[in-house]
């Protein structure tokens, strides 16, 4: 408390926060608004044909529901009291501690999560523990005034050499909490307690999975772990390694407790000689054309091995000068009278003359940099290999991710096999801590009964229905419904290899066999030779001049032949200039083989109305969102989150969206601006945008049912989505005067879970349509697996469908049957999605926008949002307004 005084001088105590504000008498109390509370589930679904599957969960036998975990904080230090970081050490310590110091812990086994948090099977001896550990070979640098036998050259004058010495470090372990396993029990039974508490309970027995993954010197990356092993790895090219692991964890089930175990893959860089990996990862055919400014960023702060000394060193950087021209001062042995004589030699020098080491190429190359800052001490490129299990956090390239899939994919028998195997060899019943739970793990897959749910059928023209066979139709010999016109069009052609004058034809003469009345191409662009050696914009507006040379007014399509088939560098500045600038709708293509088939598909894409399911809720006028945000690669912290959400248009069907898109802040999950007021009371937020366009398009009907698809959040997550953007979502309509709020269903989709189903004894997937809902699903809330699509490659990943919210009021069934229903209104293709299509489309709308800017750019030359980064200084540049005539498409497509 403070003291303060009043204008009557006398002094009064009150809160460092200062004194309440007054309230003025004529304010009157804003209700406030009731927090939303994820729903139970009210039943299972029963339509459909019944198919007994199996699963990748193992059944879980818990023996000792009074055990309690006591967690600990974990501090570790030097006898200095400098903290010590890194994991690997962390490990290594406590694994020390154990040996050294059992008694004092009771003879305690413990779980250990390699950071900040230590858990014991009841209480330790005391609530605070201090001890001192010794770890023998521990690597050290320590100072010494010869050239000795040192790994490596110091720049400094003064020499540097890695010994093995014994290090002594600081543990306390400090009381925080207690976690009961009773929590779990409680959790099976679908009681109401602290959600909290089971989590914590499910996070210290995965805790103990990791630890012993770890005691085996696997890679950890969350829940999945990787063995150092080639047998495992995919080389994907650029430097770049799939490693095959498996993910683990425990699960919450109708069933009871189950280990949820999947095959897993991560990026690592390939293992192997440094220079090896440069010439892979820039694609060169030899070390003198690696671009070293590259090499620098790529290797910064990775760890290799100098076969020299048999030590891991980690890379701070590249010497300036190549090694034969890299000098340092050293001062030479005692030979008599020029004993302690300090001399200038090449690092080059230095390794061949001194160490006796023949170097092949690495005269002419920079060395690597692994010493500190301002001490650096240099190792010739020839003699250092990467360490394995390093993981690659940047962004794959297409080829890349094509390679990827086509090597770690596992049909499902096989994925059956790889699981199973996986789980005797570890042998986790013998683990001494899951032991002391009294945890024992079935070690057969789990049967669960599945039900597959018939197609819907789709309207074509004519007043004809496509019956879709095994998550798949055609159109052959039947036209789209509502075809489109296509009068006034273009054909640009930014590729040497294509004929468009054969595209065009083949355009005409497949869309009038669908119902699609196409005139002739007004004309046909090709690009000049000159103009491809341009930057990719300079090549669009080259192109867009030679446009409006060639006519008078701007065509209303343009079919645009791309030079790549994916991630073309041109794609964004075109459909930024198309969509943007002048509103000209375009489709771009880059055609490898051209048949029906692939005509078909781009037919659809530009016709964007080609099929609808029959009306499932015609009777009111409901609203349907797909709501995603999409992030940067990993380790891009600069670069901002784009949300994206789709509204349907024209109820009462279902297959037609449009898009409203912003940036925010990166890494930001929750959308936040869905509403947003501005000065002067406007609301420029995302849903108004989508409700007026709602409005307009459904013959002045206000939607009395909204049914929100969220994409991307976790189950951590889905109180946020309630009570957050649901809110936002529910002023938005508020501020547009209306008084009765419509009901609403939120729906939460995971596609980044571990749970698979499969056909027993039989090689092919789970058919299209498949759903569970019973056994493998949460005890209490309401959620499903749904697999909509037919899976042609690998191992069919189902969608996980959470409702968080059901105001509507559902059947189970008619829930299943509308998300089935809304897999098949896909618009770029004649098969199934795996997921509900406004999902999809909200991902397609984030993706393009994406792709328009150039956030480098835009940060200079953009208007700003409000929105800042999570550190506060970095301004949220807006993304470009679509133009007026293309803002309701699905510019998406």
């Amino acid at each position: 408390m403070v003291n303060i005084t009043n204008t009557e001088g006398k002094t009064s105590e009150t809160s460092p926060l200062g004194l309440a504000p007054s309230i003025p008498p004529d304010m009157k109390p804003e209700k406030a608004m009731p927090l939303y509370k994820i729903m139970s589930r009210r039943g299972v679904g029963s339509k459909g044909r019944r198919i007994p599957l199996l699963t990748n969960h193992f059944r879980v036998s818990l023996n000792a529901p009074d055990l309690v975990f006591y967690q600990y904080a974990v501090s570790i230090c030097y006898e200095d009291s400098r903290p010590v970081e890194g994991k690997e050490i962390g490990r290594k310590l406590m694994d020390k501690l154990y040996q050294t110091h059992s008694t004092e812990l009771a003879n305690k086994r413990f779980a250990y999560d390699g950071e900040k948090c230590l858990y014991t099977i009841g209480p330790l001896p005391q609530r605070k523990l201090e001890f001192s550990v010794v770890l023998e070979g521990f690597c050290a640098k320590i100072e010494t005034g010869s050239s000795g036998e040192s790994g490596s050259p110091n720049g400094t004058g003064k020499r540097f050499k890695r010994s093995s010495q014994s290090k002594t470090f600081k543990i306390e372990l400090s009381f925080a909490t207690k976690i009961p396993m009773k929590s779990i029990f409680t959790a099976l039974k679908g009681s109401e307690e602290d959600n909290g508490s089971t989590q914590d309970a499910l996070r210290v027995l995965d805790i103990i999975l990791r630890q012993q993954a770890a005691n085996r010197g696997c890679l950890l990356v969350r829940q999945s772990f990787f063995h150092d092993d080639s047998r495992n790895f995919a080389d994907v090219g650029g430097g770049v390694t799939g490693v095959r692991g498996f993910h683990s964890s425990f699960r919450l089930a109708q069933d009871g407790l189950s280990l949820n175990m999947d095959v897993s893959t991560t990026m690592i860089l390939k293992p192997g000689p440094v220079i090896d990996f440069l010439i892979a990862n820039q694609n060169v055919r030899e070390p003198r054309y690696i671009d070293w400014g590259k090499a620098k960023k790529m290797l910064k702060n990775l760890r290799v091995r100098a076969r020299h000394r048999n030590m891991e060193f980690k890379i701070i950087g590249l010497s300036e000068k190549p090694c034969n021209q890299q000098f340092f001062s050293m001062k030479l042995k005692n030979n008599g009278s020029t004993d302690g004589q300090m001399v200038d030699i090449t690092v080059y020098e230095y390794f061949v003359r001194h160490c006796g080491i023949e170097l092949t190429y690495s005269a002419y190359l920079p060395c690597l940099d692994v010493g500190k800052p301002k001490r650096p001490t240099y190792i010739p490129l020839e003699l250092c290999s990467l360490v394995s299990l390093q993981r690659y956090t940047k962004a794959l390239s297409s080829m890349q991710r094509a390679s990827l899939v086509e090597k770690s994919r596992q049909k499902p028998q096989e994925k059956i096999k790889i699981v199973t195997d996986a789980l005797k060899n570890y042998r986790y019943d013998e683990d001494p801590v899951l032991a002391q739970c009294g945890v024992k793990i079935d070690r057969q897959l789990t049967q669960v009964e599945g039900r597959v749910l018939e197609s819907p059928k789709l309207k074509v023209g004519k007043s004809d229905d496509c019956i879709p066979r095994n998550g798949r139709w055609n159109f052959n010999n039947k036209t789209l419904l509502n075809p489109t016109r296509i009068n006034r069009w273009i054909v640009v052609n930014f590729s040497a290899r294509c004929d468009i004058s054969y595209i065009s034809r083949e355009l005409i003469n497949c869309g009038r066999n669908k119902g699609i009345h196409i005139e002739r191409p007004i004309t046909l662009i090709e690009e000049d030779q000159h103009s491809r050696r341009a930057s990719p914009v300079d090549r669009v507006e080259n192109m867009f001049e030679q446009m409006m040379a060639k006519m008078s007014d701007a065509p209303t399509f343009i079919l645009c032949v791309l030079p790549e088939k994916k991630n073309s560098n041109i794609y964004g500045p075109w459909k930024k200039k198309c969509l943007c600038d002048f509103g000209i709708f375009t489709q771009c293509i880059s055609p490898t083989k051209i048949n029906d088939q692939y005509i078909t598909n781009v037919l659809l894409k530009i016709n964007s109305k080609h099929a609808s399911c029959v009306p499932l809720i015609k009777d009111t006028p409901t609203l349907i969102l797909g709501m995603d945000v999409s992030h940067g690669s990993p380790g891009r912290s600069d670069v901002p989150s784009i949300a994206a959400v789709v509204g349907s248009r024209s109820w009462p069907l279902i297959s037609r969206y449009r898009a409203a898109v912003r940036t925010q802040s990166p890494k930001l999950e929750m959308i936040d601006a869905l509403f947003k007021p501005l000065e002067g009371g406007k609301d420029d937020g995302i849903i108004r945008e989508l409700l007026l366009d709602f409005y307009s398009t459904s013959k002045g009907r206000k939607p009395t049912q909204i049914i929100v698809f969220r994409d991307g959040v976790s189950e951590s997550q889905f109180n946020q989505v309630l009570n957050i953007e649901l809110d936002q979502i529910v002023k938005a309509y508020q501020h547009l005067g209306e008084v009765n709020i419509p009901k609403f269903t939120v729906i939460v989709a995971q596609k980044n879970h571990h749970t698979r189903f499969f056909l027993p004894g039989a090689s092919e997937n789970v058919p299209p349509g498949t759903v569970v809902d019973t056994r493998v699903v949460h005890p209490k809330n309401y959620d499903f697996y749904m697999c909509a699509h037919a899976g042609m490659i690998g191992t069919s990943r189902p969608a996980h469908y959470h409702v968080l919210l059901d105001e509507i009021g559902f059947s189970p069934d008619d829930l299943q049957n509308l998300i089935h229903s809304l897999s098949y209104v896909y618009q770029r293709s004649t098969t199934a999605l795996s997921i509900a299509a406004p999902i999809c489309y909200a991902h397609l709308a984030a993706s393009q926008m994406s792709q328009f800017i150039k956030f480098e750019e835009l940060s200079e030359t953009s208007s700003e949002r409000g929105g800042v980064t999570s550190s506060g200084s970095l301004s949220i540049p807006e993304l470009p307004r679509l133009h007026d005539d293309v803002n309701g498409s699905m510019f998406f497509c």
